[in-house]
């Protein structure tokens, strides 16, 4: 293990895809009830806030634009240096049919590339989310093939956000290698390593030391654990180099069989844990500085006023 010497940036993940409220009555669904938990988690410790939006009705995953406009605005109206990382994971889930599985069945999202980041374009968080995984999900496959990652790549780029790299196996370590060859990607790109998916990465130490190893030189990086690999993960990224990542996305539990109140209290615990291994988190501007994101205010595209960012 290595010796921790820089602040930590702690990410939180507000809600998710899959998380339902059947699992907790704490989820928040609506935008003000996203907002208002990522600001929580956000003056609990959390410097980065990872949003995904929900239907205010039904509960159900959303990728309705107005929905990601008043969550942001709302979190840039009360904590403007908070940094916002947005997911386009929505769009790359397949469901075959039973019967004939070219045909798509229910459950299935698949949307073309740029459908996927529309909100991004539009929006320009600071950070958004590239995942680079295709693989088992369950009845279903999550797809993302190198050439639809490309022009997903091509639409944050041309939007000034930070691409977040989400990474399931080592294959995707692979193809982030190709993607930062070819220009696709930056060279010293922003990593996650999320673990404990059951067709994935598994959630442990080695998976920490050995994917990290895998990465460019001069990578940003946190692994994360999902249920209950999430608070042993927080440890085993921070003692490995890396950075830490919790939330209701990856664990509604703060204990065994205690479900957590809210992301705060998640934030809370996973502060607890860096801070008694000798760790220190990095403040919102802090994590701004480490991940070199531009402070200037920006125009969407559609003309809203995205707000300057500390």
């Amino acid at each position: 293990m290595f010796p921790i010497t820089d602040p930590i940036i702690l990410t939180c993940a507000v809600t998710g895809n899959l998380t339902t409220r059947e699992q907790t009555p704490h989820l928040p669904v609506t935008p003000a009830e996203i907002a208002n938990s990522a600001i929580e988690a956000g003056d609990a410790g959390a410097a980065v806030v990872h949003l995904h939006v929900r239907d205010p009705e039904t509960g159900a995953p959303s990728m309705e634009i107005a929905h990601y406009r008043e969550v942001i605005e709302r979190i840039r109206d009360a904590r403007p240096e908070l940094v916002l990382n947005i997911t386009t994971g929505p769009g790359g889930r397949f469901v075959p049919s039973r019967d004939d599985p070219k045909i798509a069945a229910a459950g299935t999202t698949l949307l073309a590339p740029e459908a996927r980041v529309e909100h991004i374009a539009l929006l320009r968080p600071d950070i958004c989310t590239l995942d680079l995984n295709t693989m088992n999900s369950g009845a279903a496959v999550v797809i993302n093939t190198p050439d639809n990652v490309r022009r997903m790549a091509a639409v944050i780029r041309e939007a000034g956000v930070k691409p977040e790299i989400e990474l399931f196996d080592s294959g995707d370590i692979a193809l982030l290698h190709d993607l930062i060859k070819d220009g696709t990607l930056d060279t010293a790109p922003l990593c996650s390593i999320v673990t404990g998916v059951r067709y994935g990465f598994q959630a442990s130490a080695a998976t920490a030391l050995y994917a990290s190893g895998l990465l460019p030189a001069g990578s940003t990086w946190a692994a994360f654990g999902i249920g209950r690999a999430a608070f042993p993960m927080v440890a085993q990224s921070v003692l490995a180099g890396g950075h830490a990542r919790v939330g209701l996305e990856d664990t509604v539990y703060l204990d065994r069989g205690v479900l957590a109140p809210s992301n705060a209290a998640l934030v809370m615990k996973a502060r607890r844990v860096i801070e008694d291994l000798g760790g220190q988190l990095a403040d919102a501007a802090a994590a701004r500085r480490l991940l070199a994101l531009d402070h200037t205010t920006r125009r969407s595209a559609d003309g809203q006023k995205i707000k300057a960012q500390g």
